[in-house]
């Protein structure tokens, strides 16, 4: 199982879990849902921030805020 904050730059994937954290929620609302897909559009030179896109909205996350979306690759 991958983190989000390990996915390169035009990687997809799909969500397989969130982890439990205060943020989760957030997240959540987000749009952040498991079985969602996403492609990391970004990462800053030392890899925080990240932009993801998901469902056609781009969202800039911290590094680790990305260690918490668990995904698996998509080809």
């Amino acid at each position: 199982m991958l983190d989000l904050s390990t996915m390169k730059v035009g990687s997809k994937s799909e969500i397989i879990a969130i982890e439990n954290s205060s943020i989760k929620s957030k997240l959540i609302e987000m749009g952040f849902l498991v079985g969602s897909s996403l492609e990391v559009v970004f990462k800053a030179p030392l890899g925080d921030p990240i932009a993801i896109e998901i469902n056609s909205t781009v969202i800039s996350l911290r590094k680790d805020e990305a260690t918490l979306i668990k995904v698996s690759k998509k080809n």
